[in-house]
């Protein structure tokens, strides 16, 4: 089915989302839809599938103008859409959930399931799924339930299949296997149009990319373009890709990790951990994303409480400690969550650099604070840090996700720092902005400060980190050291077997007889930059 969009406009409030967009994806391409995060991909998209009506445009569907009411329409005109968050529900099964909204019925109009479970199993066999119809979906991996979403798509008939960031919550392992599948579905001639801000996987299997920026079409591009090419594409400017740094000398000033265990309930979600990160080095912490990182992070600034175990910062405990205790102690603590534990909507640019030192000296003298003082030290820092603004006395909710994290950077490691904790430094910034921010993390750890990241982008715990450990289940399956594996780096390949629950020497093993497709694909692309 060929799909083309015609001048798509779609306004919010004063924001202009989608800017007279034109899009063409021919029947049974993979086109991939890049640009980084806030760009409009998705509301395109969601444009498409009904969930928003366009407020100028048309969309066709080989040739003729649809309308729709709703995805209802959508789907019955044959578009398919696997959101970036799974639309299942945890405790029904694979066939429940695919026969959710559009159930068969049996005589008397009762739910045939049976029905939907031939369906599944038919799907599944026709493309190599591998999915139990009887499965509950909780209990399945996360590349699983994705497989699950594509079933409940193509049980549905769609000749169009939308991807929205698919490969957000992957291993490289589950990747590698849905690009096998998005290439199945293209030659059975399915047409696939693939939303992502990930370089390598758009080199890797698209047939067209389209890059959209700041909610208009910037471009076109080929898989053969080099991800600096498309990089540029995406922010307007050159952008360097890669990580500079230099070997440090490791200091004894170190966050030791002991025994640390943390309860959810009647959930271990943290099980104990041993580590330590000393000063001049960067630690990742990496893993699937609800492995235990987003506990452990906020345990060590005392967000959450620690069931067993201790937390040393240059040998004093911190449990016990407040977290503003351990915030003056030193600690630099960037969440995974800025819209929601990084900043106060509410107040001012200037207001929001100065969250954990308010109270303190030059900004406060008693009980009167100093605007000035502190309007003072935000035009510094917002100088320092390049946050783009018009006045520091704005709200902060004026500010653009990039020039948001960009303040709570400023502010964290704006003070001298024992520790720096940094939860998802970069989720939802553009190419620009993530140079940025890993050159300041980088500047920190080459400070003597023990830096922590943890992250769900590979592609990000490979260019930062000194050393790796691999979280699955709450506990740490493996470290890494950068240092020791050898002239090509820390094997990708090793680290999505472990994000997967393989221990470190097993996933060695494993990884020495497997070669990705994103490495094929990088390779092809080396050859072909060489020729």
């Amino acid at each position: 089915m060929k799909l083309e969009l015609r001048g798509i406009t779609k306004v919010f409030g004063s924001l202009v989302a989608n800017d007279h967009i034109d899009l063409v994806v021919e029947p049974g391409e993979i086109h991939a839809l890049l640009g980084e995060n806030g760009a409009g991909k998705s509301t395109l998209m969601n444009v498409l599938y009904g969930l928003y009506h366009p407020d100028g445009g048309q969309i066709l569907l080989d040739d003729k103008v649809v309308d729709f009411e709703g995805p209802g329409d959508a789907v019955r005109a044959g578009i398919g859409m696997v959101h970036q968050h799974f639309m299942l529900v945890p405790v029904f099964t694979v066939a429940e959930s695919v026969a959710l909204g559009y159930e068969p019925a049996g005589p008397g109009g009762i739910l045939d399931l049976g029905a939907a479970r031939e369906k599944v199993k038919e799907i599944s066999d026709r493309f190599g799924f591998h999915v139990d119809p009887d499965a509950v979906i909780e209990e399945l991996p996360v590349g699983v339930q994705q497989r699950v979403e594509i079933i409940k798509a193509l049980s549905r008939d769609a000749k169009v299949l939308i991807l929205d960031e698919p490969t957000a919550v992957l291993t490289p392992q589950e990747t590698d296997e849905l690009i096998s599948i998005m290439g199945e579905l293209k030659e059975a001639g399915t047409t696939i149009v693939f939303i992502t801000h990930k370089l390598r996987e758009v080199r890797a299997i698209a047939d067209r990319i389209t890059v959209i920026r700041r909610g208009k079409v910037v471009g076109e591009a080929s898989p053969e373009s080099t991800e600096t090419e498309l990089a540029s594409l995406m922010v307007g400017r050159s952008v360097n890709l890669s990580v500079t740094k230099v070997e440090c000398e490791l200091t004894d000033h170190a966050l030791v990790v002991k025994d640390l265990t943390v309860h959810n309930g009647a959930t271990t979600v943290v099980d104990r951990l041993n580590f330590e990160v000393r000063g001049g080095e960067i630690m990742a912490i990496a893993g699937v994303q609800g492995n235990g990182q987003t506990e452990l992070a906020e345990v060590i600034l005392g967000l959450e409480e620690a069931t067993a175990g201790s937390i040393t910062l240059g040998g004093k405990e911190m449990r016990g400690r407040t977290t503003r205790e351990r915030l003056r102690a030193g600690i630099g603590f960037v969440p995974e969550d800025r819209s929601t534990d990084g900043v106060i909507a509410s107040f001012s640019i200037a207001e929001n650099l100065v969250l954990d030192l308010y109270d303190t000296e030059p900004f406060a003298r008693g009980l009167s604070m100093s605007p000035a003082k502190i309007a003072e030290n935000a035009v510094q820092r917002t100088q320092e840090f390049d946050v783009r603004l018009t006045d520091v006395q704005d709200p902060i909710s004026t500010l653009s996700g990039g020039n948001a994290q960009k303040v709570v950077l400023a502010r964290e490691m704006s003070r001298p720092l024992e520790l720096l904790v940094a939860s998802q430094p970069t989720r939802g910034l553009d190419v620009g902005s993530i140079e940025f921010v890993h050159k300041r993390i980088v500047a920190e750890r080459d400070r003597g400060t023990p830096v922590m990241i943890v992250s769900t982008e590979l592609d990000e715990v490979l260019s930062l980190a000194d050393r790796v450990a691999v979280m699955y289940r709450g506990r740490i399956v493996g470290i890494i050291v950068a240092a020791e594996a050898g002239p090509e780096g820390i094997n990708r390949d090793v680290l999505g077997l472990m994000m997967a629950g393989v221990p470190l020497e097993d996933a060695v093993e494993q990884a020495a007889s497997h070669k990705s497709v994103l490495a094929e694909a990088d390779a092809a692309a080396e050859g072909r930059d060489r020729t």
